[in-house]
Formats: structure tokens, sequence, C-alpha cells
């Protein structure tokens, strides 16, 4: 029996239909120049295909190798089909677009009557899905007909029911592939001792041996593949690696303590990879995310990732932190974010943790996980935020997505006053200058055995960046600034430190980009030592 989560796919093709622009519709189907517009792939439909959605599978065990648009035509004309990737289409605050990218063009003249257009994806094309748009020309001019079908490219499609499991739970992922067999196996991300070039490839230390998965009967559709978690199985983020010939698949997931067992916490950011995983599950050719141009305030956190599989900036962003641990054979609790928010409260979170960290860009925080970390650090918990743009936007949970609500600080609850300091400004890594380390800086424990002083400069940093504000802490501390952030002389980047009466201490770094290139510069590899040291000793 199938779960809920591949079960969904049934509803795309109607919801794509509801989606077409009005205008659009009555073009296509009420008997004018263009009528009787159809999608298919030339073999047999996959679980949700309609005649507007089919599923394409190059190399795949049906044969569904191309796109087919079929169209009748009242009149001669040339007939353009454009294939359009519309997955990553993200909008920024200002409200500006990355333009859409056409990956591909047929042209022809035709005469009256019924005809076809057929798209064979390239070799290595990304699995995603892709907007079949039309354009006719004939004597009374060009006639956009816009969107009139969309392409599913289908690779090892997969992705764990929750985003965390205990040692000896029995996870849930769900696949959809177009292949008679896989092959199915689990590795631990970190402690790998080879490196990772790309954001669209997972590396890892086995957990045990490859197994082959038949697959043959659910060719046609998505279908449930049960993962048993080592109950010796140390905490940490672990993937399932999919293989079926050329294609390769991988489907992360943390496994946390079944109770807390280190005195330090890590905090995968899985919100943040949700909002920014644009895989496009109604199949309206769309990534379903709010950054694909607003046009949704939820996300499903079961959806699995583009890019096959590999969280958004993986590689960029979370990886290196957890090469650092392996690498210093620190040994911590990880936790999802769901998994945050299920301490009751601080006060839990404090008696269980002398330090918790978030390594990477955690933006999305329930209106629990924000009251039980500010409680934990009014008890004395301290805290590590070795990115930028944290506790930015409330989301509210509803089962398995997310819902966005709003800034936290439109909201009365700055994440200055938590963080010691907040977002201020993006310009997606435009423009990157070094940290330099501020007098505060020079004096501090923070820059011991780095070899760095008063205006000395490290790295180079930007993307999204942080300062101080109003709500900042009294007593914070700039241990390193970069001046003209993101090339805007009236903008600076702020690294912070400071403590609090109940004995908390909250490191900021100040930068997205920074515990993603901690391996990267030996005086940012010191510094991230020296102030764990500090977050961890006794006071």
């Amino acid at each position: 029996m199938l779960t809920r989560r591949a079960l969904v796919w049934s509803a795309l093709a109607g919801a794509l239909e509801l989606a077409l622009p009005a205008r659009v519709r009555a073009s296509l189907f009420s008997g004018a120049l263009v009528s009787e517009v159809s999608v298919a792939n030339g073999a047999r439909p996959f679980a949700g295909d309609g005649p507007l959605l089919t599923t394409v599978s190059p190399g795949g065990a049906r044969g569904r190798d191309r796109a087919v648009v079929a169209f009748k035509l009242a009149r001669p004309a040339t007939v353009q089909l454009d294939v359009v990737d519309h997955n990553a289409l993200v909008t920024d605050l200002r409200g500006v677009e990355n333009p859409a990218l056409t990956v591909a063009t047929e042209r022809q003249a035709l005469p009256a009557g019924v005809h076809e257009l057929a798209w064979v994806p390239a070799a290595g094309l990304a699995p995603a899905s892709y907007m079949l748009m039309l354009t006719v020309t004939d004597a009374h001019g060009t006639h956009p007909l816009g969107r009139v079908g969309v392409a599913r490219v289908l690779g090892l499609d997969a992705a764990f029911a929750k985003r965390s499991y205990a040692p000896g739970d029995t996870a849930t992922l769900v696949v959809a592939a177009d292949a008679t067999e896989l092959t199915v196996q689990v590795f631990r991300s970190g402690g790998e001792t080879v490196p990772t070039y790309s954001n669209d490839l997972l590396n890892g230390v086995a957990v045990g041996e490859p197994g082959p998965v038949p697959w043959a009967a659910n060719v046609d559709h998505p279908a449930p593949i049960t993962v048993s978690i080592g109950p010796d199985w140390p905490s940490g983020v672990y993937y399932v690696q999919l293989t079926a010939g050329d294609l390769v698949g991988y489907a992360p997931f943390v496994v946390r303590p079944a109770s807390p067992q280190q005195r330090v916490a890590v905090v995968v950011p899985t919100n943040t990879w949700g909002a920014y995983n644009f895989y496009d599950r109604n199949g309206d050719g769309y990534g379903d995310s709010w950054y694909v141009g607003w046009r949704t305030h939820t996300v499903d956190l079961t959806r699995p990732n583009l890019h096959r599989g590999v969280p958004y900036k993986y590689r960029s962003y979370d990886l290196a932190f957890l090469r650092w641990l392996a690498q210093t054979g620190k040994t911590v609790d990880f936790y999802a974010d769901d998994d945050l928010g299920s301490f009751a409260t601080g006060d839990d979170l404090r008696a269980a943790y002398d330090l918790v960290v978030f390594p990477g860009h955690s933006e999305y925080v329930t209106s629990q996980a924000y009251t039980v970390v500010e409680r934990y650090r009014d008890l004395g918990g301290n805290l590590m935020f070795l990115s930028a743009n944290n506790f930015f936007r409330r989301v509210d949970p509803h089962g398995d997505t997310l819902q966005l609500i709003d800034l936290w600080r439109n909201l009365g609850r700055p994440e200055a006053g938590l963080c010691g300091v907040q977002y201020c400004g993006s310009d997606r890594g435009q423009h990157q200058a070094p940290f330099v380390v501020t007098a505060d800086g020079a004096a501090s424990w923070a820059f011991a055995g780095t070899g760095l002083s008063e205006g000395s400069s490290f790295g180079r940093y930007g993307i999204e960046v942080d300062a101080r504000a109003a709500a900042t802490p009294d007593g914070a501390v700039v241990l390193a600034q970069i001046p003209n952030a993101l090339g805007n002389p009236n903008l600076t980047a702020e690294m912070t430190y400071y403590e609090t009466d109940a004995g908390a201490r909250v490191f900021s770094a100040g930068a997205l980009n920074f515990g993603g290139q901690l391996l990267l510069w030996p005086e940012t590899t010191q510094l991230v030592a020296n102030v764990w040291s500090r977050l961890t000793e006794k006071a």
C-alpha cells in the first residue's frame, strides 16, 4: 500500500489544469487557432500524469524518452515549442527574480491539421519539471500561448517521511523511479576523506553494505522503502544513496539521540532546506517554494530535493562544519529543526545542554523553537551561530508542511535580541570581502593563535550579512567586521559576542558562508576552535 506522500502524485494533472491562466485555457480549447492541446511521453503515463502533465525518464524501463505536445491548427502557422526551467526562479526580498532558463527550442512551419512537436531531453539534464511553452505565428501575427503543459524529467526522486529518526527506528523512504532495480546504501556525512566539489553530490562513510531493491513493480508510481536505523548508530547527518544504471539519487536524514547524550547539541537547518527546495510536486512547472515568485506561502517538508536529492547549497553551507567535527574528534548530539521544537521548555533544553550550535542558515523558526531557545539562553545556555540571517522568519508547522507567517522583528521579537545581530543585506554572493579584526577583537581570546591583530583581515565572506540593531544586548562586542559589505559603502557586517548576567555566551558569525568556508582559511578554523572552547568551558 502506498503512503499518503506517494499518493499525492495522483492529483497533479487536475492541479495543473486549474493553474493555467483562463485566457490560455480558452485559447487552447475553444476551437480557435490552436485547439486539442495535450502532452504525453510516447510510452505510458506515470502516476499523476494527465493531458497537461507528462513524465519523461530517458533510459528508463518504460521508454519514456520524450515529451510530445499534440495540437490542432485551424490554419497554417509556424509553431515554436520552448522548454523552460522555472524551478529555481528565486525572488529576493526586493522582488527581483532570476530569469527563467530556456533549455530547448523546436520551431516548425505547419499546415492546418493535427500535429506533434517532441522534446527529447539532452543527456545529463537535471531531473526536474519543465514548462512546455507554445508560440504560434500566422498571417495575423504572433500569438504566445504560454504554458501548455509540463514535462517532469524523473530521476531517482526520494525523500524520507520525517526529517529525523532515533536509533532503532524504522524509517520510510518514498521513491519515484523508472527502473527495474535500485541499489540502496546508507552513509554518514562528514567523516569522509574525499573532497566534495559540487552541490549535487554527497560523500560519506558507508554504514552497512549496498543492497538491491527490486523495482519493476513500481516503475509507474512512487512506492515506499523501509530503512532500518541501526540501534548503535551515532547521532549525525546521514543519507541514503540510490543508484540505477547511470542514475544517482540521495535522500538525507538526521539520526537524533534517543535521549540527550552529550553536552553539545547541533541543530541541522532542515526548515531552511525545505524553504529552499524548489522541487515541483504539484506539477505546475514552478518549484513549490515561496522563493519561486512568492506563489505560495507553504512548503512541504516531505518532497525530494532537486539537485539529485541534495539539500540546497549543502556543500557550500553545511558540509564543512560536519567535516570539522569529524576531523577534531568532537562528539555532539544532532537534531533536525523539528526536534528542537519538541523540547517542552527551555528549561529542558538547558538541563540537557551547555551549548547549542546552529551551524547553517537557520532562517525559519517556529514559535515553540524560538521560545525554547530564548528561555535556554536566559537560563545561561550558550549559543553559537556560524551563518547569518538566523531566526529571521516565523513559520508555523501544520503536519508535514510549514506556513510562512512574517519576519520575527515585525512580530515584536527581533532576532538581534537573541543572536546579537540580525539580517541587514544580501546580494547572492556578487561581492565578497574579508573580515577585518577590530580593536575589541584584537584583544580577545577569540583570535588567540590565529596570528591576527587589529586591522588584520581573513577569509572572503558575504552573500547575506548581519549587523547589530537596537535590540542587540548591552555589552555585545564586535570581534570583526566587513566594511563596505556587499559592495555597499553604507553597510558593515559584524561578527559579535556577548554574555549575559545569567552566564550565557553567544557568538554570531555575521556572514552566511562563514561556517561553510570553515576549512578554507586556517585563521577561521582556529577562531572557531577558540569560540568552541570558550562556549564549552565551565563558568
